[in-house]
This record gives C-alpha cells, sequence and structure tokens, in this order.
C-alpha cells in the first residue's frame, strides 16, 4: 500500500472534523426534536378539575391530547405550554381561568399524551392549533384566546397571524426567531455556532419536511392585528430578553398590542399580578364584539 504523503494529514484531520462537525449538529438537531420528557406531578383532581378528555386528529394523522372544561356562554381560551412540558404545566393557569372561560388545554405533539415521533418546534404546530380551533367551532366555539408560553407562545403568534378565529392572544416569554434562539444557546461554540444552526435547520428540511425557522414568530407579529399581551421578565434565564425587545418593536403598529415586563423573575415564574392580567385582558377582548 502506498505511503501518505505527508501533505495529505492536515486535509484527512481536517475531513475528519469536519465530518464529526456533521455527526454533533445532526446529533444537536435529534436531542432538539426529541427532548428528555419532563415530569410534572400536577393532575387535574389537584384543583377540583374534572375535565372531559379530548382527541384532535391533525392534518398530518397524529392524534393531540386535550383537557375540556366547558362552561355556557362563556368564550373559549386554549392553553398551550412551553418545552419540553406538557399540558399539566398550564393546569393552575386553567384552573383560575375555568369559573370565567371554556377552557382547552393541548399537549402539543410528541408531549404528554399527543403523538408524533418528534416536535416541529411551530412548524406543523400552527395547523395542530387550527384544528384545535376547528374542533371548538364544532362545539359552539367559533372565536377562541389563547394562551401560550414559551414555545406554546411562540406558536400562538405565528397562527393568529394566519388563523382570524383567534381573537386574543397572550403570550408569555416566546421567542422572537428559532434561529437567533439557537445561536445563544450554543454560544460556547463561538463562531462555530453560526454554522452549526445553519446545519441542524437543514436536518429540520430533511428530516421534517421544513424549515422550522420560518415563519418566525417575530415575522408574524408584523403582521397581526389581532390583540397581544405579551409578558416577559427582563431576567428570563432562557429566553433572552432581546426576543421581547423585537417582539414589542415588531407590534409596534399594532394598537391592540399591550406589554407587561416585570424587572424579576425566572422563566416561568410568574409574578403575583399575572392571573388578573390575563383574566382582565381576555375578558376585554373575547367577550366584547369583533370590531368590524
Amino acid at each position: 500500500m502506498a505511503p501518505v504523503r505527508a501533505w495529505a494529514y492536515p486535509a484527512l484531520v481536517v475531513a475528519g472534523a469536519a465530518g464529526a462537525f456533521v455527526v454533533l449538529s445532526l446529533l444537536a438537531f435529534w436531542i432538539a426534536v426529541r427532548p428528555p420528557r419532563i415530569a410534572i406531578p400536577l393532575a387535574p383532581e389537584d384543583y377540583r378539575l374534572a375535565p372531559e378528555t379530548v382527541s384532535i386528529e391533525a392534518d398530518d394523522g397524529v392524534r393531540l391530547s386535550g383537557w375540556l372544561l366547558t362552561r355556557a356562554d362563556a368564550p373559549a381560551v386554549v392553553f398551550l405550554h412551553g418545552y419540553p412540558a406538557d399540558k399539566r404545566d398550564m393546569l393552575p393557569l386553567a384552573a383560575a381561568l375555568a369559573p370565567r372561560f371554556t377552557v382547552l388545554l393541548m399537549d402539543l405533539r410528541h408531549f404528554g399524551q399527543s403523538g408524533g415521533g418528534a416536535t416541529t418546534l411551530g412548524l406543523r404546530e400552527r395547523r395542530d392549533l387550527a384544528r384545535a380551533l376547528d374542533f371548538l367551532a364544532a362545539r359552539g366555539f367559533p372565536r377562541a384566546g389563547v394562551f401560550g408560553f414559551s414555545l406554546g407562545g411562540a406558536v400562538a403568534l405565528m397562527t393568529a397571524a394566519e388563523d382570524g378565529r383567534i381573537g386574543a392572544v397572550v403570550a408569555y416569554a416566546p421567542f422572537a426567531d428559532l434561529e437567533s434562539l439557537g445561536r445563544e444557546l450554543y454560544f460556547w461554540l463561538g463562531p462555530l455556532r453560526y454554522p452549526l444552526v445553519r446545519l441542524m435547520t437543514l436536518w429540520g428540511r430533511l428530516f421534517l419536511g421544513g424549515d422550522l425557522t420560518r415563519p418566525s414568530p417575530v415575522e408574524a407579529a408584523r403582521r397581526l392585528g389581532t390583540a397581544v399581551f405579551l409578558i416577559h421578565s427582563r431576567e428570563d434565564e432562557q429566553i433572552p430578553f432581546v426576543h421581547a425587545e423585537r417582539l414589542r418593536a415588531a407590534l409596534g403598529t399594532n394598537a391592540r398590542a399591550e406589554f407587561y415586563f416585570p424587572g424579576s423573575g425566572r422563566h416561568g415564574e410568574l409574578p403575583a399580578d399575572f392571573l388578573p392580567r390575563v383574566a382582565a385582558f381576555f375578558d376585554a377582548h373575547l367577550r366584547r364584539p369583533r370590531p368590524e
């Protein structure tokens, strides 16, 4: 066997490093769309709730699990949890609003009791929310509000830009765009985080059939005329506050946008006046006639 020339060794090292980086990007993508699920020790009976368990079929046949609490002659609100939680995480908020609203808590695909081999981080979840709205319309609720936390908030904003049946959105700590968030999460890689996120986007196209980063919540916000209440702690350690600043700027022409930015609090930590503000917002925008 002929010896490897000296000049070929650097090329082999570079090729090996590039191959390892591609594998790393695939592993990072796989973990992102199939994250370990967290245990949430909450149940409806803890809040004296007895919801109807519902199953909604997504466009691609995935079964989406939900809990429905119906209140006659009350507007409906859909609750969407964050990543990588499930609908049980929304129980404290839903229980507080259930005396005044019809409440639908949904497991996003791949989480909780919903099917789906992976989360698509908003790509297919937008249509999943639309199917939940179809379900509510069939139950006599042609219009609904949406409360979304983190990933759920991003899904709510993007869907509201496409579906006029959403009458009001409360988005708590959503990201402005997934690409920027990815670069922030992998900051420790320095300049390598840019090609890493690009490769992860490529894997999304290849394995999930679309660009997970488009449309982004900030792009959707620029088109939104729907009432939006954006809430974000300035000390959020998971979704940096700069995302809220970008969303606030994008919502600048929306006369029905409201903002609440507490000076302290971790991701998901609720300020003392959180529930009254959310209830008042939904009351104001779901109980009055829809503007012409």
